[in-house]
């Protein structure tokens, strides 16, 4: 009997997979309480080092077999593990319990990691917060080698063709996986910012993620199709769905080789009208898949990892040097660097006032982005100072994330203007000018967005949080996702309202969340009026497309109904009437 499982749909260029079931159980290793004698303690540390060597080597050994023939941004996510197992934040402390209390190395490490999640669990930001995954994975694997438990990996091949069904799976077991030749991923936890949902985007694996109870439901060899588009796995599907979605999966075949000949192409509608294509990075490393292919340069830079894989404050210096290595790289494209996007919560263990005792109860409503750098400037003025140098290189822009009043906007101008003259007075060059504009992601900005637009030089809408603000959705919550959608006429009235304001006052608008590079959504932006999408590098080739075979001028017989949508079915309806075109 065929039976329809839901989740949250990952896909992009395919998003259709067809497979025999293979049901992984991959549960993070159950850690009871131990303790070892006074001369024991020698032994249990050299045991945790070896551990972690043991783990270290098993995730080169995995980046060794993939660096040559896979994108940087996947490597990524090994590098990030790797450079985990190097930090002292990770395993000094539990060294230190095992020295001080005669811990176990297990419990030591087990202890810790629940300190390290309540830290990352208090994170405002959706996508950083997920770093807390990585955190998870890594110290998983090292547990795993002091128990003695074998991986979940199988013989290489093994998996091939089939659709592996798992409640969580590290970046490292995707892509073994993916080496292996699996055809889907059903995943029983997890959002759309979640590692695996990234992960799977990027290396072109049609996935559904946040299917709970997956490995109970469904069994191995069960005949299952991944339909990412509707957010559904079908099991043991009839003969007529299976030719259907066949048909389909061959569709998107050819379609995925056709995408790679719009690398070198121009990003124009049917009626030449030109649309700028940009990038979002989090590490330098993403650098190689922007210019691959051809952005238009980086419409956001999340300028925070830089503090994050710091033991304290990064210097002056340290920012410079970093932002004029990316500058370089990207040959006199624009970079666009978002100022820290941090919270008092995220702070390292060398930072200042904000302290260990400061707790906030609601972290992204709390003291983050702006306010935390207007409250503790020594966080902000290192990185601003290297800004205004480095915008000597090169066309560099400051984006200003969480606005909600002008107040904010006047402040950092007159920090900016007190920055300049202190560095002016010091004899350090800096630029004279630099673009400041404002990210729009609470609901507050975006209804001032005409006060915005008359005081910066240009808008970026990160739909991100603006939804999740709007609708009160956390959408990294399982039980309330499925009310996290860009179609909510309420979030579709904000944006529509941020692309008119910068129309009157003539100021760039660009869009810079998830929402951006889905091609689901872009003749509806291109009908709101939306001219400069930034998106994750793996989304530009797909969005591209979609512009090209557009025409704005068909577009326009769609603008009335566009502003009478009353509710997200409407606007479903309306969607796969301007994706018909």
């Amino acid at each position: 009997m065929s039976i329809a499982l839901h989740g949250i749909g990952i896909g992009m260029s395919r998003t259709i997979a067809i497979g025999a079931a293979s049901v992984i159980q991959n549960n993070s290793p159950e850690i009871q309480a131990g303790s070892v004698t006074d001369s024991q303690i020698e032994g249990e540390i050299a045991r945790l080092h070896a551990a972690v060597e043991h783990t270290r080597q098993h995730l080169k050994q995995i980046k060794s077999d993939i660096a040559s023939h896979t994108a940087t941004d996947i490597v990524a996510f090994i590098d990030t593990h790797l450079l985990m197992l190097e930090d002292s934040v990770l395993i000094e402390p539990p060294v230190e319990l095992i020295r001080q209390q005669g811990l176990s190395a297990e419990w030591a490490l087990q202890l810790h990691y629940q300190c390290l999640v309540k830290t990352f669990d208090e994170i405002d930001d959706p996508y950083l917060r997920t770093r807390k995954d990585d955190v998870n994975h890594v110290i998983t694997q090292i547990q795993k080698h002091l128990l003695g438990q074998a991986d979940v990996m199988l013989e290489p091949g093994q998996q091939a063709g089939q659709i592996v069904v798992g409640s969580d799976l590290s970046p490292a077991d995707i892509i073994l996986l993916f080496k292996q030749g699996i055809s889907g991923l059903v995943i029983e936890h997890g959002g759309p910012v979640s590692h695996s949902a990234i992960l799977a985007r990027s290396l072109g694996i049609p996935a559904v993620v946040g299917v709970h109870h997956a490995t109970r439901l469904l069994h191995n060899h069960d005949v299952l199709i991944i339909d990412a588009d509707n957010n559904t796995v079908v099991s043991q599907p009839d003969k007529a769905s299976l030719e259907y979605f066949r048909k389909r999966a061959l569709k998107q075949k050819s379609r995925l080789k056709a995408l790679k000949n719009l690398r070198h192409k121009t990003s124009t509608t049917k009626d030449k009208k030109a649309v700028c294509l940009q990038a979002n990075i989090e590490l330098q490393s993403d650098l190689k898949a922007v210019l691959k292919n051809s952005a238009e340069g980086v419409g956001l830079y999340r300028t925070e990892f830089l503090y994050m894989n710091h033991s304290g404050i990064p210097d002056e210096n340290e920012h410079f040097e970093h932002y004029l290595s990316i500058v370089k790289t990207l040959k006199g494209l624009p970079l666009t660097l978002r100022t820290l996007d941090l919270g008092a919560d995220k702070q390292n263990k060398g930072n200042s006032s904000a302290g260990d005792e400061r707790r906030c109860i609601n972290p992204a409503l709390g003291l983050r982005a702006v306010r935390l750098c207007l409250q503790e400037p020594e966080l902000f003025l290192p990185q601003l100072r290297a800004i205004l140098r480095v915008a000597l290189h090169g066309p560099v822009k400051i984006m200003i994330p969480m606005l909600s009043c002008l107040d904010e906007v006047n402040c950092i101008r007159k920090i900016i203007r007190q920055t300049r003259r202190q560095m002016q007075q010091q004899g350090i060059a800096c630029a004279e000018h630099i673009e400041l504009g404002g990210m729009i992601e609470v609901p507050a900005a975006a209804l001032s967005a005409d006060a915005f637009a008359s005081q910066l030089d240009f808008l970026s809408i990160g739909t991100n949080d603006l939804i999740q603000y709007t609708l009160a959705v956390d959408r990294m919550d399982d039980e309330v996702n499925y009310l996290y959608t860009a179609l909510h006429p309420a979030v579709l009235q904000l944006i529509q309202k941020v692309i008119d304001a910068g129309k009157r006052h003539q100021v760039p608008v660009s869009m810079c969340g998830e929402m951006a590079g889905n091609p689901r959504y872009t003749r509806l932006l291109l009908l709101m009026g939306l001219q400069t999408f930034s998106m994750q590098s793996g989304s530009l080739l797909a969005v591209k497309e979609v512009i090209r075979n557009t025409s704005l001028q068909k577009l326009q017989s769609y603008k009335s109904a566009l502003h009478k949508l009353d509710s997200v079915r409407s606007a479903e309806k309306l969607l796969l009437k301007i994706n018909q075109q």
